[in-house]
């Protein structure tokens, strides 16, 4: 029929079309992080302070690769590098250590660690009945190996590079000969050295074996003092580089 007017059809599309129909999932992934998140960070603030270090070790150290110090803090996941700002950590960590050693009260007042400008010194101080050394001999005893060995382990574990000196007193050696301070300073120290590298220390961790004998007293004004005939081991820094 002329003059009517054309019907027009309009159909609507249903459902969620176009692309914006999954960003609800995006949003609400989003959401369940931020609560899992929450929730993680409420129970580590109510757990115990060795699975807050074990759990925070972790993100500072996830690949494990870093050297812990010390068996206690082994154990704990704190994880770093010995630098000069620490390295007063290390030798509390050392006490405890050697603490451990039987028969310890008897000597432990022989026993020293300083923190210096090298690193950590731990010296093993003599006695005139010979605490760590019998006397002249450039082996040490049983008291002296078992601390050693002990020390080797502990500190094994560090990237820390080693230095290891001997000394004695300014009193000329019995034995007579060839044979002198010199020569029983440097052996002593490269005695200790083969020892600790038997028990923990790695082969290229010890990196100067020392010899001094009477040159570096550590009782000048009574040169002929037992103590100044000791083993030095000296844990060396890490100097940190702050280019990186």
């Amino acid at each position: 029929m002329e003059g009517a007017r054309p019907i027009i059809v309009m159909k609507k599309k249903g459902g969620h079309g176009g692309h914006h129909g999954g960003a609800w999932k995006v949003a609400y992934a989003d959401f369940v992080t931020a609560m899992m998140a929450l929730f993680i960070v409420l129970w580590l603030m109510n757990s115990s302070k060795q699975i807050q270090q074990a759990v925070g070790g972790y993100f500072k150290d996830p690949t494990g690769t870093s050297k812990n110090v010390g068996t206690n803090m082994a154990g704990s996941g704190e994880n770093f590098s010995l630098t000069k700002d620490n390295m007063a950590q290390l030798k509390e960590e050392l006490q405890k250590a050697v603490r451990q050693v039987s028969d310890f009260d008897r000597f432990k007042n022989q026993i020293e660690m300083t923190v210096t400008a090298e690193g950590l010194r731990i010296e093993l101080l003599e006695t005139a009945a010979g605490t760590f050394f019998e006397s002249g001999s450039r082996q040490p005893n049983d008291s002296g190996k078992e601390l050693l060995v002990k020390l080797a382990d502990e500190l094994g574990k560090l990237p820390n590079k080693i230095s290891i000196e001997g000394h004695t007193d300014a009193k000329p050696f019995a034995g007579g000969g060839d044979y002198g301070n010199w020569e029983l300073s440097a052996d002593r120290a490269n005695s200790a050295r083969r020892l600790m590298q038997r028990s923990g220390l790695r082969e290229d961790q010890v990196v100067q074996v020392r010899g001094y004998a009477d040159q570096k007293l550590r009782k000048p004004d009574a040169p002929e003092d037992p103590s100044n005939r000791r083993i030095s081991v000296i844990v060396q820094y890490i100097v940190k580089d702050d280019g990186k």
